[in-house]
């Protein structure tokens, strides 16, 4: 007996939990109390993933105890055993049944309250318009009401079904139970959807990475979709700006709501509000003071587009880079020299120069990259098939038919403790990949979106945390019936997993326990079968939803647009890479000069050009590569910068997230031409700074 391998679970579950949320989010400009839940719900649910082998593999060992207990009885009564069981090896992760059970006690009603009370509640509170605390939480109140109602309704149907039901008494533990099941019930529902969706998308998805081309043309293809995206939200921002211009008109200093409209204004990037300032208003603009309820709704709106148009430029600009690494791949893969060589030069580093060199690029991208995406989709395909053929055949326990369930038993006969922990620890991860990497890509949950380099904003973070408590439950407790060891599914007496006695069953309903929970995950069959013929794909192509479809006319059409549109972004970004190269030559060349234009930088205003001392050839220079032109004027744009990284969370942001700590630096809001700043540069221009708590509005 050893606590070792369940602390190292522990403590691997949270560190993957940090890594992660600090890869994804922004610890410095996401609100302590946002981010120390996102961490709590991703550290359970990883911790539930990762620590229920470690309880199957107890549950196999008691049962074996509770076998050869069996034996021994029937020695003594002098009858003679037709089976003999050995005795059992004890693995060295076994803990006594008490441990598991406060374990998923204290994590799963955790992830129970994070997910159905606090997130819901924190998701509307963000988006919130309101000025002050109260206000804030009763538009969230409202904003669920629709939500609890209805799952209060089921609720209260099913205690009155049960109420009336004779022979049935409601204690605390029985509503405990229906309370768990009902939610593992709603996240059935869900993980059947995804699952029929994912089991054939991800082999596919993998195998299709294989051939570059056929990733290109796709890649072209979304990029004329976020194109578009991108362009409607830009529009959405616009008619925002225009409302706060008039407002703002109409709300001057001394104003009882001035307070509330320089809350706004600081929800507002930099760069956006020097286009508020230079916007020319209609004449017939009314210049009558909104109600405070309508400047709720105005700072509502604010929030939401500001959320829209940063999640669409980041995906613009992580698309934008995928496609000039797949150009840049299909280039390197004719070369003789077997160098890989970029379009667009990154930074050299110590592991580029020393470890990722050009040469081992080019055999990785060129050469291994896609039969290493051949066999991974190979795998993933075996995975599947396995996993599809479990779910219709695991309710058949004589024989066993469920493959997971007869590689445990085999697994049980030899006390091959390792293989259990390994077998299922794969299986429940990938599960768990083909799951959560579906529910972000569905085109109805377009508002959430999780980009790296911190680029997350704190409503998609929140949407993560409540998916993942929502779906791990249901999705482990669905795994322990593919290897039976839920005796409610598989209607068997056995000594059943610690985590199965928490989680509750549906027993008292028979509609549910022996219907929904046990036929429904049979539908994925159907599920992957429309999603291997692409049937959804084709149905929402004829409903006016654009979809990726070789043989459609709209495809082709919307791939000719999105390579235009790339070839436009790489002239963009070769012109601001020559800008930048011919700074660095002049700097380089005159020295002494370069200090005097250095010094002259530091006392000028923004937004005027440059004046130096310099001959008229460095003044044409300087007008001609070193300003940038926004909405008909000119603003500096410091050149002293290397190329920007796609590392630097305000190229990929763009307008969105403009600069607020520096007025001394404007960008286009497309951030295509925009210099490439150092690490040291981004770390002093924060995005408005860090905010003051999870009352910045109060």
């Amino acid at each position: 007996m050893s606590y070792a391998p369940l602390i190292s679970k522990i403590l691997f579950s949270f560190i993957l939990s940090s890594t992660v949320l600090y890869q994804y989010g922004n610890w410095f400009r996401h609100r302590i109390f946002v981010t120390i839940t996102v961490l709590l719900a991703w550290y359970c649910s990883f911790l539930i993933i990762f620590a229920l082998p470690l309880d199957v593999i107890s549950t196999v060992y008691r049962q074996c105890l509770q076998e050869n207990k069996k034996v021994d009885l029937t020695d003594k009564l002098n009858i003679t055993a037709t089976v003999v069981v050995p005795n059992c090896q004890e693995p060295c992760s076994n803990l006594p049944e008490r441990v598991f059970t406060n374990l998923w006690r204290t994590v799963y009603w955790s992830t129970q309250f994070l997910t159905w009370i606090v997130m819901p509640m924190m998701q509307s509170y963000i988006n919130s318009g309101d000025f002050t605390v109260k206000g804030k939480l009763k538009s969230a109140l409202i904003d669920n009401a629709i939500y609890y109602g209805s799952y209060l309704l089921i609720c209260g149907v099913l205690l009155i079904y049960l109420a009336l039901k004779p022979g049935v008494d409601l204690d605390w533990s029985k509503l405990k139970a229906i309370a768990a099941s009902a939610s593992n019930t709603w996240g059935l529902f869900l993980l059947v959807l995804l699952l029929g969706y994912a089991l054939v998308e991800v082999p596919r998805r993998l195998w299709n990475k294989s051939n570059h081309s056929y990733t290109l043309t796709q890649y072209y293809f979304k990029a004329a979709k976020l194109s578009s995206d991108k362009c409607e939200a830009e529009e959405t921002v616009d008619d925002v700006l225009e409302s706060l211009q008039a407002v703002m008109l109409a709300i001057k200093p001394g104003h009882p709501l001035y307070v509330e409209l320089e809350t706004i204004l600081q929800k507002v990037p930099t760069e956006l509000r020097d286009r508020i300032n230079r916007r020319q208003l209609p004449d017939d603009t009314p210049n009558d003071a909104p109600s405070e309820k309508a400047l709720i709704r105005l700072h509502k709106q604010t929030i939401k587009s500001l959320q829209v148009l940063q999640r669409t430029e980041t995906q613009w600009n992580i698309m934008v880079e995928k496609i000039f690494e797949l150009e840049d791949t299909l280039k390197n893969q004719i070369s003789r020299d077997r160098r890989f060589k970029r379009t667009f030069q990154k930074e050299h580093s110590w592991f580029r120069r020393y470890i990722w060199t050009s040469t081992i690029e080019w055999y990785w991208k060129c050469l291994l990259y896609c039969y290493t995406q051949k066999m991974l989709a190979i795998l993933a395909g075996i995975f599947s098939i396995c996993v599809v053929w479990s779910e219709v055949t695991f309710f058949n326990v004589y024989p066993p038919l469920s493959i997971f369930a007869v590689l445990v038993n085999v697994a049980k006969r030899h006390y091959d403790y390792l293989t259990i922990e390994l077998l299922s620890t794969i299986v429940i991860l990938y599960l768990c990949y083909c799951a959560y990497s579906t529910v972000l890509k569905i085109r109805v949950l377009n508002l959430y979106y999780l980009a790296p380099h911190h680029q997350t904003n704190e409503y998609s973070l929140v949407f993560s945390g409540m998916m993942l408590s929502r779906l791990t439950p249901p999705l482990c407790l669905n795994f322990l019936g593919l290897i039976h060891m839920d005796s409610h599914v598989i209607k068997s007496q056995i000594m059943e997993t610690s985590y199965t006695q928490i989680m509750g069953h549906m027993d008292v309903i028979a509609i549910i326990s022996h219907g929904f929970n046990i036929y429904f995950p049979m539908a994925i069959l159907l599920f992957c079968l429309a999603t291997y013929f692409s049937l959804g794909s084709r149905f929402l192509s004829m409903l006016g939803f654009h979809q990726f479809i070789g043989d459609d006319e709209m495809t082709t059409d919307l791939v000719e647009e999105g390579r235009e549109l790339i070839k436009r972004e790489k002239r963009k970004r070769q012109r601001a890479e020559e800008t930048y190269n011919r700074r660095k030559e002049f700097e380089d060349r005159f020295p002494s000069s370069n200090r005097r234009f250095r010094q002259s930088r530091g006392s000028t205003d923004p937004g005027r050009p440059l004046e130096t001392t310099e001959s008229n050839s460095r003044s044409v220079l300087r007008d001609s590569h070193g300003l940038e032109t926004y909405g008909g004027s000119r603003f500096e744009v410091d050149t002293r910068f290397p190329p920007l990284d796609q590392d630097d969370i305000e190229s990929r942001f763009g307008a969105s997230t403009g600069i607020a700590g520096n007025q001394d630096h404007t960008f286009s809001s497309l951030g295509a031409d925009r210099p490439y700043q150092s690490e040291e540069y981004n770390r002093s221009y924060r995005v408005g700074g860090a905010p003051r708590g999870i009352f910045d509005d109060v």
